[in-house]
């Protein structure tokens, strides 16, 4: 259902006076509607980002509120800020409206809010966009970090394929993406407030919004029409992020992929789990059928059936899965060397041709449900 008001779109900032123009006017071009209001959360800044800001917003088709913090050292970082600015964005779209999250360094296409809320018209709580290197930014990349990177992508859609096969959401149909960007996140604030809202951490406080948001069992639709460039800067505003990760990458290559990323096998017994999961929490609790799938999720599992009994029993099917996964010596990460990417992409296409054939049958190369380590060189999507 159509938000009762228009959207509104939150923003942390830090030092963007140069970017911040181009940010906005891109949400300003947005086809059939823009957003109702625009809050900039100008956090620790030392340059002239407000006058920027200033400058334009009369000639903007949307409210601009400018919100200005001095947050202290330890939390002066992209989670407090887009914390900050999402409470503010929450507050003006009221219970049954929708806040949208960007960076100031973005520029949302201009279908971007339109795919968004048809996203959430098909049954959508949250919508994760896109995020793409500006074409500018990137010719400075070295070719060779493209290249890895669309293998390292490439290998994170086929993990993805695994589980949107063994484990289908309806709400997140194929095609769909893998990306948890805060560059283009949006939810329903009812959902937002569910979930308790934007995690202050220092880094990844997307990953861990989108974690948290599964958590409460909000659906989440992974859009692959919804797109914002951003910029491909090395000399980032947050340590330790996609900036800094770009420059240390320049300098010498990481040796293991993203930690989001497990072998092909460990993928799809971790899918198969939650599938398990998924339908013992349809059955009702203590007959034969229930306890007998319980006795099949603990095997795959590697758990007591008393603990999978108990923990399967939750409020909430994410916050279930969340604990069992774990607890799960089975599904504990095991980090993939970039060096055994292509043994495992062709492990992981292997895998994704058995399903497509039997989809609920387990190959036999994967090993049984209570032995046979699924394990090896080999990395899932965090989904």
């Amino acid at each position: 259902m159509p938000p009762a008001r228009p959207p509104v779109v939150a923003i942390p900032v830090r030092n963007e006076a140069q970017r911040i123009g181009p940010c906005l006017r891109a949400l300003a071009a947005q086809r059939g509607g823009g957003p109702g209001h625009v809050v900039l959360l100008l956090n620790n800044c030392t340059d002239d980002t407000r006058g920027a800001a200033r400058a334009l917003a009369a000639s903007l088709p949307f409210g601009v509120i400018v919100a200005e913090r001095i947050f202290a050292p330890p939390v002066a970082h992209a989670g407090t800020a887009r914390r900050a600015a999402m409470q503010i964005a929450a507050a003006l779209a009221e219970p049954d409206g929708i806040v949208l999250t960007t960076d100031a360094d973005g520029r949302v296409a201009p279908d971007w809010l339109a795919n968004t809320l048809a996203a959430f018209d098909a049954g959508a709580d949250a919508v994760c966009g896109r995020a793409l290197i500006d074409p500018a930014d990137a010719r400075i990349i070295p070719a060779h970090l493209h290249d890895d990177d669309r293998m390292e992508t490439a290998y994170a859609t086929m993990l993805d394929r695994i589980h949107d096969l063994s484990d289908p959401d309806p709400h997140d149909p194929w095609p769909r993406h893998t990306e948890h960007s805060g560059a283009s996140i949006a939810v329903r604030v009812a959902a937002w407030r569910r979930a308790g809202g934007i995690p202050a951490l220092p880094l990844g406080e997307d990953r861990g919004f989108i974690r948290a948001l599964r958590q409460v069992d909000a659906t989440i639709r992974h859009a692959p029409d919804v797109m914002v460039s951003v910029s491909g800067r090395i000399d980032g505003r947050a340590r330790g992020g996609m900036a800094d990760t770009m420059a240390r990458r320049m300098v010498r290559q990481d040796d293991m992929l993203d930690d989001s990323l497990e072998p092909p096998r460990t993928c799809l017994r971790r899918a198969r789990a939650r599938a398990a999961l998924r339908g013992l929490r349809g059955l009702p609790h203590g007959g034969n059928a229930w306890h007998d799938a319980a006795d099949r999720l603990a095997a795959l599992l590697r758990l007591p059936v008393a603990t999978v009994a108990h923990m399967a029993r939750g409020r909430f099917m994410g916050m279930a899965w969340d604990r069992l996964e774990t607890l799960s010596p089975a599904l504990r990460r095991v980090p993939v060397r970039r060096a055994d990417l292509p043994m495992c992409m062709e492990e992981a296409r292997r895998i994704v041709r058995g399903l497509l054939v039997t989809p609920h049958a387990l190959p036999s190369y994967v090993g049984s449900a209570t032995g046979g380590a699924l394990s090896g060189p080999l990395t899932t999507s965090s989904r």
